[in-house]
This record gives C-alpha cells, sequence and structure tokens, in this order.
C-alpha cells in the first residue's frame, strides 16, 4: 500500500494540474476574445467618429469653395477638425495643407467675435490688413488644398461655383 500511496499521490497532482492548465488555456482563449472583440469595438468606434469628422469637413470646403465660408474661417475650422481625425485618416496637416496651414497660423491667435470688438480699432483694422493680404496671396494654393482636402474625405458633392482661378 506504501507503494501505491506515492503513485496514487502523483497521479492525483497530475490531474490537478492538468485541471489546472486546460482552465488557464481556457481563461487565455477567452481573454484574446475580449481583446479582439474591443479592438474590434474600437476600430468601429473611430471610423464612425472619423465619418462624422469627413462629413463636418466636406461641409465647410465645399461652402468655402462655394464662397460662403471665407478662407480665414475656413483654415481655423478646418485644422481643429482634422487635427481629431484618427487611425488611417489622420493627417499631418501642416504638411499636407502647408497653405491653409500658413493662414491658420496667422489668423489662429487674432481676437475673433467679442473679443474682436473689444479691440482698439486700430488694431482691428491691422488684423484685418494682414488677414487679407495673407488670403489674397495664398487664394489659389488654398484653392487647390480644399479640392485636394474634397478628394481625400471622398466628397458626394462638387462645388458649384468655385473661387476665381
Amino acid at each position: 500500500m506504501l507503494e501505491t500511496l506515492p503513485l496514487g499521490v502523483l497521479a492525483l497532482g497530475g490531474a490537478i494540474i492538468l485541471g489546472l492548465a486546460i482552465y488557464a488555456g481556457w481563461l487565455l482563449a477567452k481573454l484574446r476574445h475580449q481583446t479582439k472583440l474591443q479592438a474590434a469595438q474600437m476600430d468601429a468606434a473611430t471610423k464612425k467618429r472619423n465619418l462624422k469628422i469627413i462629413e463636418s469637413v466636406d461641409v465647410i470646403a465645399m461652402a468655402t469653395l462655394q464662397e460662403q465660408c471665407d478662407l480665414s474661417e475656413a483654415a481655423i475650422r478646418l485644422f481643429m477638425i482634422m487635427d481629431h481625425l484618427q487611425g488611417e485618416k489622420r493627417v499631418d496637416y501642416p504638411t499636407r495643407y502647408p497653405a491653409l496651414y500658413e493662414l491658420y497660423d496667422v489668423v489662429k491667435d487674432m481676437p475673433r467675435g467679442d473679443a474682436r470688438k473689444a479691440i482698439d480699432k486700430k488694431e482691428r483694422m491691422r488684423d484685418n490688413m494682414v488677414r487679407m493680404k495673407t488670403e489674397a496671396r495664398l487664394q489659389q494654393a488654398i484653392h487647390t488644398e480644399l479640392e485636394e482636402i474634397l478628394a481625400f474625405t471622398g466628397a458626394k458633392m462638387t462645388p458649384i461655383r468655385t473661387l476665381a482661378s
């Protein structure tokens, strides 16, 4: 009986270890499945968010090409919105759209709305002059970049009237 006791203990120990190994494998498989599911959900959420952003970008770009939105406002709005694109739609805005970024960089710190009304008239006129000169100088390049943005987003509409060439 003493000889079978160690063998029985070894068999019982082996069975316990085997059971724990199977359970650990099952838990690991379940964890991998959950990780894949979470990754798929995150990817779907990113795509959905990017789609909403792209729709806004389309509207702004189209409105600007149709002269319903001024270039400075478009540069600010496009930079702020496109900065939130994620995944494969992420854009290095300053590199990909240098004219829009240059205009954004010029006007980003200029007061707008009520803050603009509060500044001195000379300063407002100076800001207007800088903004208008920059817009005039970059107009054609921005026009081209807006069309590139519409191509990038896959815009479903085409502009009715574009800026003068």
